[in-house]
């Protein structure tokens, strides 16, 4: 297979996998998103959800302070699986689903995106945000940009939401300041 066909699958493979979770929903506030750029770290996304767990034991309703903490447990699981966040960055989606029979299902989902993502978002919510991963199956154009200033020159790319510089060099101008005092 060529590198075409694999990128065309992995966009197949997303726009399937948003279907699924924009037609899920949830009780309450128990279904977390979670995107980690690829220069986040793993350990700070990981006290962030130690510190929801801690917020979480202060909500009233009995089922929904179980299913929003069950779901941040399940997201710090998944969270240990990596030591560090892989080079396009990291999706989670946890939470407790209802299904179409009326029961609670949970469900975990974690993938590294197959573009680069730099969005980062932490939500809790009856639905899960997708808005993300639809950015990254729009129109992959390219467009290439110089940036030139008295200090260096500049050369990248951007497609979407993601720049890459391609060559940075700096450069030594002589000062415009002239020799001597007035006379």
């Amino acid at each position: 297979m060529s590198a075409i066909d694999d990128g065309s699958i992995d966009k197949w493979r997303i726009k399937r996998l948003i279907k699924g979770l924009e037609a899920a929903r949830g009780s309450g506030t128990s279904m977390i998103s979670l995107i980690v750029p690829a220069k986040q770290q793993i350990t700070q996304i990981s006290t962030q959800l130690t510190d929801e767990l801690g917020t979480a034991s202060n909500i009233k309703s009995r089922v929904n302070r179980q299913s929003v903490q069950a779901a941040i447990i399940s997201a710090q699981q998944r969270l240990r699986l990596y030591s560090r966040t892989p080079p396009n960055g990291l999706v989670i989606y946890c939470g407790t689903v209802i299904t179409e029979d009326g029961k609670e299902k949970l469900i975990n989902i974690d993938f590294e995106p197959f573009k680069p993502i730099n969005t980062k978002l932490y939500l809790c919510d009856s639905r899960f945000h997708v808005e993300p991963l639809a950015e990254l199956l729009e129109d992959g154009s390219k467009f290439g940009f110089i940036i030139i200033d008295g200090k260096g020159c500049l050369y990248g790319l951007l497609s979407g939401n993601t720049r890459s510089i391609l060559h940075h060099f700096p450069v030594e101008l002589p000062k415009k300041h002239g020799r001597g005092g007035q006379s």
